[in-house]
C-alpha cells in the first residue's frame, strides 16, 4: 500500500469523521456542549491524521528494507552461480591440461622406444650378418678337416640312414612273412570249413499272418459278435489282429509276435469247433491254448537239443530255442537254421579236431537271441550273448554267440567255424524266400553302388550279401578317406537298397611292391 493510499483513506476517515460532527455543531451552536465536542473531535481528528502519517511512513519504510534485501539476495545468488561455473571451467581446464600433460609423455616414450627398437634392429642385423660368416667360416673349418664337401658329407649321412632303413625293412619283412603264412594257414584252414556243405535240413516257410479256415461266411458274424465285443475280445486276449474281410469262408490273424499268432489260431479253431463264442468262452479257450503253446514250445526246444546231440542246457534255453520254431529270418525259419547251424559245426569241428560237442552247443545257441529280440531292446548277438552269461553257459559259447556275424573277434577256432556254418547255413539258394535270380541280382546292386565310387578298384559281396568288401586305390584314397569312404557306400546301400538284418562295408586298402630276381 503506498503513501498515496494511506493519505486518502485518512482524509476519507478525516472527512467520515468531521463532517456529522461540523454538522452538530452548527445544529447545536448555541449550546457550550456542542462546542466543547466540536473542539475535541477535531482534536481526535488531527490526531488521526498524525497517527495515519506516521504508519504510511513506516510501511513506507518497511517497503523500501524488504525490496532492498530481495535485490541483495538476488545478486547473491548470481554471484554464486558466477563462482561455481568459474571454478567448474577451471576444473575442466585442468583435466584437460593433465591429458595433455599425459599425452604428451606417452608420444615422448613411444618416440624413445622407437628409437630404441631401430638401435637394436641395427644391432641384430650386425649379429646376423656376423652368425652367417661364423658359419661359413665352420663349414670351411669341418670341410678341411673331414677332407670332404658338403655334398659329399650328405651323400655319406644318406648312405648311413639308408643302411639303416634297410635294416629295419629286412626285420619288418620277415615279421609280414611269418604273418602272412599265419595268415595263409587261417585262410586255407577257412577254405576247407567252407567247403563242407553236406547237411540239408527242411525249412518251413513263415511270415506275419496266419489264415484260418471257417465253415462258412455266417461263422464271421458270430466272431464279431453284438457290437463287435468278441472280436475285441479276442483281440484284447490275444494281443492279435483279427481281419475279417471279403476272403470268402476265411479270416486272417495279423501280428508281429508268432507266439501270439499262434495261441490265437488255435483257440480260434477251438472256438469254431465248439460253437458258442461269447466272450467267457473266448477267454477259457485263450488260456487252454497258451498252455498248448508253452508245452508245443518246450517239446520243441526238447527235440531240437535232441536233434542235435547237445545236453545239459537250462530249461530256460529250452524254452527259447523252441519258441525260436515260430520265429523266421527272411523266411527262413530260426530253429531250423540254428540246427542245421549246429550240424554243420559239428561237421566241421570233426574235420579240424575241435570239440565237437561244444561246437555243436555254440552253432546251436548262436541266434538264440532271436526268440526274444522283440521284446528286448538290442541286437540279438548282445541278447543272445546276455542269455547265455545268465545261464552259466562256457565261455567258447559265448564268444561263438558275439562273434558270429562279426561284432567281436572270435576267440578259438570253433566260433570261426559258427561263423561259416551260419554262412553257409544262410547262403544257400533256397534256405531263404528268394529266387535265385532276386539273391544273385541283390549281390549285383551291393557291388555296383560300392564301384560307383572315385577310388574304388573292385568290390566283392560276400556272405550272402551280408558284407561288401572294397579294394580301393591307394594311390587315390588315403587311411584318412577310407572312413569317409565307407561311410558314404553304407549311407547309399541304405537309401538305394532292402535288405535283411545290416550289411557290413568292409574297406581295404594295401599297397604292394612287386620286384623279379633275373
Amino acid at each position: 500500500m503506498t503513501l498515496l493510499e494511506i493519505v486518502l483513506m485518512v482524509l476519507v476517515v478525516v472527512l467520515a469523521v468531521a463532517l456529522p460532527i461540523t454538522w452538530k455543531a452548527a445544529i447545536a451552536k448555541k449550546t457550550r456542549v456542542d462546542a466543547e465536542k466540536i473542539g475535541t473531535a477535531e482534536e481526535k481528528a488531527r490526531s488521526i491524521i498524525d497517527d495515519a502519517i506516521k504508519t504510511a511512513e513506516t510501511k513506507k519504510r518497511e517497503s523500501l528494507l524488504e525490496v532492498k534485501e530481495q535485490s541483495l539476495a538476488a545478486k547473491n545468488e548470481v554471484d554464486r552461480e558466477i563462482k561455481d561455473r568459474r571454478a567448474e571451467i577451471s576444473k575442466q581446464e585442468r583435466r584437460i591440461q593433465s591429458k595433455e600433460d599425459a599425452l604428451d609423455r606417452k608420444t615422448d616414450a613411444m618416440e624413445k622406444r622407437e628409437a630404441d627398437y631401430t638401435a637394436k634392429e641395427a644391432e641384430l642385423r650386425k649379429k646376423l650378418k656376423q652368425a652367417e660368416d661364423m658359419q661359413k667360416q665352420e663349414i670351411e673349418q669341418l670341410e678341411k678337416i673331414s677332407g670332404m664337401t658338403s655334398e659329399e658329407a650328405k651323400d655319406f649321412l644318406l648312405k648311413s640312414v639308408q643302411d639303416d632303413v634297410k635294416i629295419d625293412v629286412a626285420k619288418m619283412y620277415r615279421e609280414l612273412v611269418e604273418q602272412a603264412k599265419d595268415e595263409a594257414d587261417k585262410k586255407a584252414r577257412e577254405i576247407v570249413v567252407n567247403s563242407i556243405q553236406r547237411c540239408a535240413v527242411d525249412h518251413v516257410a513263415e511270415s506275419t499272418i496266419s489264415v484260418v479256415q471257417l465253415p462258412s461266411d455266417e461263422m464271421k458274424g458270430r466272431i464279431i459278435g453284438r457290437e463287435g465285443r468278441n472280436i475285441r475280445t479276442i483281440e484284447t486276449m490275444t494281443g492279435v489282429d483279427l481281419i475279417i474281410d471279403d476272403t470268402p469262408e476265411a479270416v486272417v490273424l495279423s501280428g508281429f509276435d508268432p507266439v501270439r499268432r499262434e495261441i490265437a489260431r488255435i483257440a480260434l479253431e477251438k472256438l469254431i469247433v465248439d460253437g458258442r463264442i461269447h466272450p467267457a468262452r473266448i477267454e477259457e479257450m485263450v488260456e487252454k491254448a497258451r498252455k498248448e503253446v508253452e508245452t508245443q514250445i518246450r517239446e520243441d526246444g526238447e527235440q531240437a537239443a535232441f536233434d542235435v546231440g547237445v545236453h545239459n542246457l537250462h530249461p530256460e534255453l529250452i524254452k527259447l530255442l523252441g519258441r525260436m520254431r515260430f520265429r523266421t529270418s527272411y523266411g527262413q525259419n530260426a530253429l531250423k537254421h540254428s540246427i542245421e547251424v549246429a550240424e554243420l559245426t559239428g561237421l566241421m569241428a570233426a574235420e579240424c579236431g575241435c570239440d565237437v560237442r561244444l561246437a555243436k552247443r555254440a552253432g546251436l545257441l548262436h541266434d538264440i537271441g532271436k526268440s526274444i529280440d522283440h521284446e528286448v531292446e538290442g541286437s540279438h548277438i548282445q541278447i543272445g550273448a546276455d542269455l547265455c552269461r545268465k545261464y552259466k553257459e562256457n565261455a567258447v559259447v559265448i564268444n561263438s554267440v558275439e562273434s558270429h556275424h562279426g561284432d567281436v573277434e572270435p576267440a578259438s577256432l570253433i566260433a570261426c567255424l559258427v561263423q561259416a556254418a551260419d554262412a553257409i547255413s544262410a547262403a544257400r539258394p533256397g534256405a531263404r524266400r528268394e529266387t535265385l535270380d532276386t539273391y544273385t541280382n541283390r549281390l549285383k546292386q551291393l557291388e555296383d553302388i560300392a564301384n560307383s565310387f572315385k577310388g574304388v578298384e573292385k568290390s566283392f559281396a560276400i556272405q550272402a550279401g551280408r558284407e561288401v568288401r572294397v579294394m580301393v586305390i591307394p594311390d587315390q584314397v588315403n587311411d584318412a578317406n577310407m572312413v569317409l569312404l565307407a561311410r558314404d557306400i553304407s549311407k547309399q546301400i541304405e537309401a538305394e537298397l532292402e535288405y535283411p538284418g545290416q550289411i557290413k562295408v568292409n574297406v581295404i586298402r594295401e599297397s604292394r611292391v612287386i620286384d623279379y630276381a633275373k
